[in-house]
């Protein structure tokens, strides 16, 4: 297993690179000019130059990449053009209403999803699988942000049960933390549980039909067990691993869910930056998220030891 582990870890190195190199030559070929929206629309030509020679965009591309590189690999992510600070201070303010988001979402959605899959499949045919997999297909059809302003609209303004928006951190206290995090969590988790709830309900239903399960009910067992120890255990590995997939989908949310609650998260941070063409600030979210996926990913793989003996590294 451990090495294993280490081809997978040397195996994010080459993965970043080209994320890296990627998403560096798409910022600087697009159109628009950092320089331009940081002067202003009362700037002369002048002043845009002044401001371009200053920022290093005056260089070629690869002269730029070459300095960005060589910070990079000193655990520089460079200095944000709009905000005036390091981008990794950014990141750091930014990480805790995110994380919190993300963890919140996760766990909402996989306490929700996964006994509602298992539901459906043992029901499987009836009228609840029926209901589950119509769930399913809304969750996947209706945008994040549509559920989000519906959801605004009918518990906090209509019912007024939680605020509308805005983040209270962990340090004001666990209620205000909870409750503004709520409903973001809920909004998000829509797509997850409607993913997860499928998968769990077609890879149980898979296992219901195996031998060792109809000699678990012919030696007496409860059903209760023969549904978690027996067939939800040995489905494990696709529901895991879907939960792994899903937190490609989850980063994407997290940018629409943030901003339209009003979240100081790094996805609102991601979109500040695009509207303000903040190169470093840009670059230095997406190798994050590229980083955090790559290791969720691992960490997903070696899961599998766990869940099924017979697979080994």
């Amino acid at each position: 297993m451990y090495a294993f582990l280490m081809r997978r870890l040397l195996a994010t190195v080459p993965v970043l690179l080209v994320v890296a190199v990627l998403v560096f030559l798409m910022l600087r070929l697009t159109p628009g000019d950092p320089a331009a929206v940081l002067a202003g629309d009362a700037a002369s030509a002048d002043q845009i130059a002044k401001i371009r020679t200053n920022l290093g965009l005056d260089r070629s591309i690869p002269e730029q990449f070459a300095i960005w590189a060589g910070h990079l690999f000193t655990g520089d992510l460079g200095e944000s053009y709009y905000y005036k600070t390091k981008v990794t201070t950014l990141i750091a303010q930014r990480l805790e209403p995110t994380v919190s988001l993300a963890l919140v979402t996760i766990v909402i959605a996989v306490l929700i999803a996964v006994p509602l899959g298992v539901l459906a499949a043992w029901r499987f045919g009836g009228w609840f699988d029926r209901i589950l997999m119509g769930f399913s297909v809304m969750g996947f059809s209706v945008p994040v942000f549509v559920l989000a302003y519906v959801f605004i609209w009918l518990v906090s303004l209509k019912l007024g049960w939680l605020p509308v928006q805005g983040y209270k951190r962990l340090a004001d206290g666990f209620i205000p933390y909870i409750t503004h995090l709520a409903l973001p969590a809920f909004t998000l988790s829509i797509i997850y549980v409607a993913l997860i709830a499928r998968v769990t309900r077609a890879s149980v239903l898979e296992t219901l039909g195996e031998d060792y399960i109809r000699t678990a009910r012919a030696k007496g067992l409860p059903e209760s067990k023969v549904l978690i120890r027996h067939a939800l255990a040995n489905a494990a590995v696709p529901i895991i691993t879907v939960i792994g997939i899903g937190i490609a989908l989850l980063i994407g949310g997290v940018v629409v869910t943030e901003s339209v609650y009003a979240i100081p998260g790094l996805g609102r941070l991601t979109v500040d930056a695009v509207l303000a063409r903040d190169f470093p600030t840009i670059q230095g979210v997406i190798l994050l998220f590229s980083f955090i996926y790559v290791v969720i990913n691992l960490l997903v793989d070696l899961s599998y030891v766990f869940f099924d003996p017979r697979i080994r590294y």
